[in-house]
């Protein structure tokens, strides 16, 4: 039987999941280095962070049910003949299914670097230092005029090369798709809708092979306190989409930036200092 000390790590671990995966924050880093403080003392490992993933994404599929079964049916309906389907639900699901292609492919091809090299810390703190202050920046110039109505394919690629970038660390998935949306000149909600919904795919894909992949042991934790950890990401990850889509529709993304500034500063300092390794 799996410690109590891991099922407690593993449910802190699912709340802070759940608490930041969907703000632009990076989860995957949170992750990284919150595991570090806990009971293992130990990174808890991006199979852990896929397959909790699972939790936070069952809970977009539940918050956009209605919209992604209307892009699903949409598509596949227009591969026959017969009534007409709109035309922006077809293209939805296109541009959510291409956006995927660039996450996909990269993902496989530096899934070695992914789970080793780029979980140095260094490289965390980094990227939350940079892509913050480029947040910051398309948030105060975007332009913040076009609705989701209007995504187009090249700025769906885009916006798919975006989300890519957060199998470092410290990007945050969420926040590389909404600092693209906006610099393209996107509402800060439409880009936080997009993010949600083309995280769909990639997001399950992955957190689905890390399951089988990791079965009985996913990333050291455990399987059975890992479920817990999912669970627990999926109850706190609703209401976290519920709460930020209200809050960006009439606030400013800048207590994230500052947030993800200080992040940085106070990794930079405890790697320069000794009190933690960078590739503990």
């Amino acid at each position: 039987m799996d410690d109590p000390a891991l099922w407690f790590e593993a449910a802190c671990l699912g709340l802070l999941q759940g608490l930041t995966e969907f703000l632009p924050v990076s989860s995957s880093a949170h992750l990284r280095i919150a595991g570090l403080f806990l009971g293992s003392g130990k990174d808890p490992g991006a199979a852990f962070t896929a397959i909790t993933q699972i939790g936070t994404e069952a809970a977009v599929l539940l918050y956009f049910r209605h919209d992604i079964a209307r892009s699903a049916w949409a598509w596949l309906r227009s591969f026959r003949p017969g009534p007409q389907v709109k035309p922006g639900d077809v293209r939805m699901g296109w541009l959510v299914l291409l956006g995927t292609v660039p996450i996909v492919v990269l993902g496989l091809a530096f899934q070695h670097a992914i789970e080793h090299s780029l979980r140095n810390l260094y490289f965390t703190a980094s990227t939350l230092l940079i892509f913050g202050v480029a947040l910051g920046l398309a948030d105060r110039f975007g332009a913040k005029v076009r609705k989701l109505e209007q995504l187009s394919l090249g700025h769906g690629m885009v916006l798919g090369l975006a989300q890519a970038m957060a199998l470092i660390p410290g990007v945050s998935r969420s926040g590389g798709t909404i600092t693209a949306g906006l610099m393209l000149g996107y509402t800060r909600e439409a880009a936080a809708r997009y993010s949600f919904l083309l995280a769909v795919p990639a997001v399950l894909g992955s957190g689905f092979y890390q399951l089988w992949k990791s079965w009985g042991q996913a990333g050291g934790i455990g399987l059975g306190p890992t479920l817990l950890a999912t669970l627990i990401a999926f109850a706190v990850g609703y209401g976290v989409i519920v709460a930020f889509l209200k809050l960006v529709s009439s606030r400013s993304y800048l207590p994230f930036v500052l947030y993800r500034l200080i992040l940085a500063s106070c990794l930079f300092a405890l790697l320069a200092t000794g009190r933690i390794a960078p590739m503990s």
